[in-house]
């Protein structure tokens, strides 16, 4: 059985450019992602830079970078504007002009043309690459990717837009990257995504499972509170391989995590939730207090939720939900008279009594869930500690969650570590 696979030995770099990045503006999601990604896929960032859109710090960058790794990812500066300047910048560190790469201008043209637009002039500066660049495609957007050599590192450049990095990154330069490590084969990442739990119990309740420690899989997490993301990575010589070997630790992994796995993969809370309703021909009404509509947000915009939301209440004073108080009582009674007024199948009351005066250690709110159906009504109450979004955020999320464990007949009272003893 072979080991995951990694390249220590090679060197890469993000290079980030833009204004905004670099006076934090703008917050850098995208090179997170990116060292992210790299990490889990054998690749190790040894190096993160920010730079402006100013020419001379550009070249500079590009210089010291390109002589001290091996590979160098580029992000952002590939518009239109004149405040985009990576293109031209990596032609100068070449010593080459830059030419016109007829195949992406003509592409331009035509997707502007498709939406009954003409292109403006500006436009062509995204089809001006350094001579002999590497194209990179990028299907979603307007500036193409490109690959040059800057002294002894491959320098590949990426959109700033995140979807269109993203998407260049998984399809393009990861393949390039691994070939130019060597690390060749198949590599995947599953994912777990869970709440209730913290990364220490999670750690604790996997990292005994063999696979992990003989390091042929690699386990890692990451907490984006309220849910946690495990993260099994592998590397295998063949995607059958790879399936024989993944697949028995994807089963011990949701036998031991169980009812607070949320979703997997891309899936999200949200679209567990409506699935299960569309499955099963069910509808919805929500009512929300204090966290400011923030559950029915989640809902509400996915596909097909137009078949199911049948109405959304939000209010920060319990009067108007017909209640003098917070508590699980008054969350069914909430519920009950929801889905009697909507008529639908489903009603979910999420109360939350928030602690009065300043933040301080203490801080936090009891929650309350009322689940009403068909059946009856169902309640759950918790109280969370944590400042004012640490509290709207687990109530949305435990709202979710119980709605979840209801329609899929698991316990909506299972204790979180979030949850105050």
């Amino acid at each position: 059985m072979q080991a995951v696979s990694y390249c220590p030995r090679m060197r890469v770099e993000i290079l980030c450019t833009g204004d905004e990045i670099l006076t934090g503006k703008t917050i850098n999601t995208n090179y997170s992602h990116m060292a992210r990604r790299l990490g889990e896929v054998g690749l190790t960032v040894h190096w993160g830079t920010t730079v402006g859109d100013d020419r001379e710090s550009l070249l500079q960058a590009f210089h010291q970078a390109g002589e001290r790794a091996d590979a160098v990812i580029v992000n952002g500066g590939l518009g239109p504007t004149v405040d985009d300047l990576s293109q031209e910048v990596a032609a100068e560190a070449c010593g080459v002009p830059l030419v016109l790469n007829e195949h992406w201008m003509t592409r331009m043209e035509q997707n502007y043309a498709r939406r009954g637009r003409v292109m403006p002039p500006n436009n062509k500066k995204q089809a001006m690459l350094p001579e002999n660049a590497e194209f990179i495609d990028n299907p979603i957007g307007t500036a193409c990717g490109f690959a040059v050599t800057i002294g002894k590192a491959r320098f590949f450049f990426t959109p700033g837009v995140p979807r269109e990095m993203r998407l260049m990154l998984e399809e393009q330069l990861i393949p390039r990257l691994l070939k130019i490590g060597g690390i060749t084969g198949v590599t995947r990442l599953k994912r777990f995504h869970t709440f209730g739990i913290g990364e220490s119990r999670a750690d604790g309740m996997l990292s005994d499972i063999p696979a992990f420690q003989n390091g042929h899989i690699k386990l890692g997490f990451q907490a984006h509170y309220p849910e946690l993301e495990t993260k099994l990575a592998i590397h295998s010589d063949s995607e059958a391989d790879l399936n024989i070997r993944l697949a028995p630790v994807e089963a011990e992994v949701r036998k031991r995590l169980g009812n607070f796995i949320i979703a997997e993969d891309n899936q999200t809370l949200e679209g567990v939730v409506l699935a299960a309703l569309l499955e099963r021909g069910l509808t919805l009404a929500t009512a929300e207090m204090f966290s400011g509509g923030h559950m029915a947000a989640r809902l509400a915009p996915l596909p097909g939720a137009e078949r199911i939301f049948r109405k959304g209440v939000v209010t920060r004073d319990p009067g108007e939900l017909g209640i003098n108080g917070v508590s699980a009582e008054a969350a069914q009674s909430v519920g009950r008279k929801l889905r009697d007024e909507s008529r639908a199948s489903h009603a979910l009351a999420l109360l939350i009594d928030l602690d009065e005066g300043p933040e301080r250690p203490d801080f936090g709110g009891t929650v309350c869930i009322g689940i009403a159906d068909g059946s009856g009504t169902v309640a759950r109450q918790a109280r969370l500690i944590g400042n004012r979004d640490w509290i709207r955020a687990g109530a949305v999320e435990m709202g979710l969650d119980c709605l979840r464990r209801h329609l899929l007949g698991l316990p909506v009272d299972e204790r979180i570590d979030f949850e105050r003893r």
